[in-house]
């Protein structure tokens, strides 16, 4: 079975003072530091880079969850991997035709492979990296349409979810986009592991509790699944 992991996501940190907010999260239980990366071309937005991670990762032991929303992901896995990211997930839409590469250099460089799909992606293009020789260890669905914090959770992407769990019993499925309290049980019973939130974790009174709230949920749905 694949253990819960929560991830808040660092977007939604105060960024001058990112080493202390990875060190708070982290010891207010979060597992992973997701770390959002967009290259203002795949995405509108523009946010933190290698020298970034480079940065971070002097601070902290945490393991950096890198979701890079670039169109070209193959440039970016030999900065990542020496600035010290322990995830690379990259996007099924820009990587049709070189994945099995990309996989392979992910690997190479350390670091661990993850693919993510946008909500108009359907879950079958993921299912040949999940069973590839040399496949990705997670798959990240996006329950809000990548770019922006603070968007509205998309119930309906719960279906793509379902699917792989049901398909891939252990695998790590990760959800990112909209998840708090509100939304944690319906993301948790349809199987997903890996929570990414944001605002709901940064924006509350008691950040600590929000991550046991999360952690607690995808633990009891485990266990009646």
């Amino acid at each position: 079975m694949a253990a819960a992991k929560i991830a808040p996501s660092m977007l939604s940190s105060d960024f001058a003072n990112l080493a202390a907010e990875a060190e708070r999260m982290v010891r207010l239980g979060a597992d992973w530091l997701h770390m959002d990366v967009m290259d203002g071309h795949f995405v509108p937005n523009l946010t933190l880079g290698a020298p970034v991670i480079q940065s971070l990762r002097k601070h902290t032991k945490a393991y950096l969850d890198c979701h890079l929303m670039v169109t070209n992901p193959s440039d970016y896995v030999e900065a990542f991997g020496k600035a010290g990211a322990s995830g690379f997930t990259f996007h099924i839409e820009v990587a049709r035709d070189n994945w099995k590469e990309l996989i392979q250099s992910i690997k190479a460089k350390g670091m661990t492979p993850g693919v993510s799909l946008r909500p108009g992606t359907p879950v079958e293009d993921v299912f040949p990296l999940v069973e590839a020789e040399n496949p990705v260890e997670l798959v990240l669905v996006m329950t809000v349409e990548p770019g922006f914090g603070g968007q509205k959770f998309m119930p309906e992407m719960m279906d793509k979810v379902r699917t792989l769990r049901k398909k891939y019993p252990s695998l790590d499925i990760e959800v990112d986009g909209g998840l708090g309290p509100s939304t944690i049980d319906v993301a948790a019973s349809a199987g997903a592991n890996c929570i990414v939130a944001g605002s709901s974790i940064f924006g509350a009174a008691d950040p600590g509790e929000v991550i046991s709230v999360l952690r607690k949920s995808v633990e009891v749905s485990q266990n009646q699944s």
